[in-house]
């Protein structure tokens, strides 16, 4: 096999391999915000950050925070779309958008929610295995489920 079909079939695995760890990500949200399943998604040296959610670096902080989140969003169904997946060697950045309802604690009560946001991460292969090294989230909107979002949704600037 020459090296630069080599190249280009292991750019295209790692693409899918990220594409999974995406969606593993999102599965173990959708799942109750599992700090165990979801630790070992992250480097140890990791960054999860978001102007709305704070910023948590280190795979020990962010599993903290996953284990607190859980408390105020009940339920959510992440809708990750629009990749893009830029692969270089053993490193890679992305961008995903999501679209996520969602029940989340207003005191005592549940609240049914929309959200829109976009993430920008950073990938690292380590020992074969694909896994984030930084979220960059941004909250687009968080609206109720009847309420419009004209008026508050947030572009990231560019």
């Amino acid at each position: 096999m020459s090296e630069d079909l080599a190249a280009r079939i292991d750019r295209l695995e790692s693409i899918e391999a990220i594409k999974k760890l995406k969606h593993l990500y999102m599965h173990y949200c959708d799942l109750g915000y599992a700090p165990a399943k979801l630790g070992p998604l992250f480097t140890e040296d990791a960054i999860w950050t978001s102007k709305d959610f704070g910023h948590h670096a280190g795979r020990a902080a962010i599993e903290a925070f996953f284990g607190g989140v859980s408390a105020q969003i009940v339920f959510a169904a992440h809708l990750a779309m629009n990749f893009m997946i830029d692969v270089d060697g053993d490193r890679a950045t992305g961008k995903w958008r999501i679209l996520m309802p969602c029940t989340i604690m207003d005191g005592d009560e549940k609240a049914s929610r929309w959200l829109l946001g976009d993430y920008e991460e950073e990938y690292v292969r380590r020992n074969g295995a694909w896994l984030f090294k930084k979220i960059d989230y941004l909250m687009n909107f968080n609206v109720a489920f009847d309420q419009s979002w004209a008026d508050s949704a947030v572009v990231r600037a560019r």
